[in-house]
């Protein structure tokens, strides 16, 4: 991996193993902005950063190497070789092969684990410019304001601390609906250390998830989104609607159940799991396959 830095930019030599489009859109964060085709804006970690990707390189600004080493490699998960796993998954089976083929830019985001578990909660029963519209009212009305570009402002994600502040009625005016008691349990149980996420990611990937669904409102595939997403646990794998469909238009040709699914996923792809869901997640939905 080579990179410079140039201004208040940092130059990314393109790879094949990263596309920000893919990434972004393949259902695993809510906090972007799409500018144009392969511009975006993020707001993660307390920053604002806008990722710009060309046939020749992938442009992070505004950016310093030493923010580069400290945040952005971790959070785009930049260290792994994706291309050892890409070819793993690929000789497993053709529809596999064809998802990897189809979006070969796709990595998995190690977001912070507090915001992804909320983003989740949030996430039931929504589609996605409804839950980033939920997140992005939270954050303005609890969060801490980072800046304003072309005049739309950016606050960060609000801590624990700064959201056990809210009540019910606070976090429903934000459209949080259903969502706004178990937002609030969550600030409980980590507040009080009945669930501390810093601890799940040296736990193993069974003991972390049954602590996960100790909080209100987080079923297995929340707890899957955020163990995988955030947590590291690369053998976690989500069932929602669309993965359920895909999994069993090209696997089985009948319907089965989320456990039975999630079963067989780990057997058959082991600790890839969650990065073979996303390669089938991102294909299946943009093909509205099993639909």
């Amino acid at each position: 991996m080579k990179y410079k830095q140039v201004e208040d930019k940092v130059i990314l030599e393109n790879t094949k193993d990263f596309n920000i489009e893919q990434i972004l859109e393949c259902g695993q964060c809510f906090r972007f902005y799409k500018i144009s085709q392969g511009h975006y804006i993020i707001v993660a970690k307390g920053k604002v950063l806008k990722i710009l990707q060309t046939d020749e390189s992938i442009i992070f600004y505004p950016s310093s190497i030493e923010e580069f080493n400290n945040l952005w490699i971790y959070y785009f998960d930049l260290n792994r070789d994706y291309d050892i796993i890409k070819r793993c998954l690929a000789a497993k089976d053709k529809h596999l092969f064809n998802a990897i083929n189809y979006a070969p830019g796709i990595r998995i985001l190690n977001q912070d684990p507090w915001e992804c578990l909320i983003s989740f909660i949030i996430s039931q029963n929504k589609q996605i410019p409804h839950i980033k519209q939920v997140v992005n009212n939270i954050s303005k009305m609890f969060g801490r304001y980072i800046c304003t570009i072309d005049d739309t402002d950016f606050f960060s994600f609000p801590s624990v601390e700064e959201l056990s502040q809210a009540k019910e009625e606070d976090i429903r005016a934000c459209k949080a609906g259903f969502r706004a008691p178990y937002i609030l349990d969550a600030c409980k149980k980590i507040k009080n250390g009945e669930v501390d996420l810093d601890k799940l990611k040296l736990l193993p990937y069974e003991e972390a998830k049954e602590i996960l669904l100790k909080i209100k409102g987080v079923g297995p595939k929340i707890a899957d989104c955020v163990l995988l997403f955030s947590l590291g646990k690369r053998e976690a794998f989500p069932v929602d609607v669309w993965i359920k469909r895909i999994m069993e238009h090209f696997y089985f040709n009948r319907e089965l159940s989320a456990n039975e699914i999630r079963d067989f996923a780990k057997n058959y792809f082991g600790d890839l799991a969650g990065i073979a869901q996303q390669y089938l997640f991102y294909y299946g939905r943009q093909l509205k396959i099993g639909k």
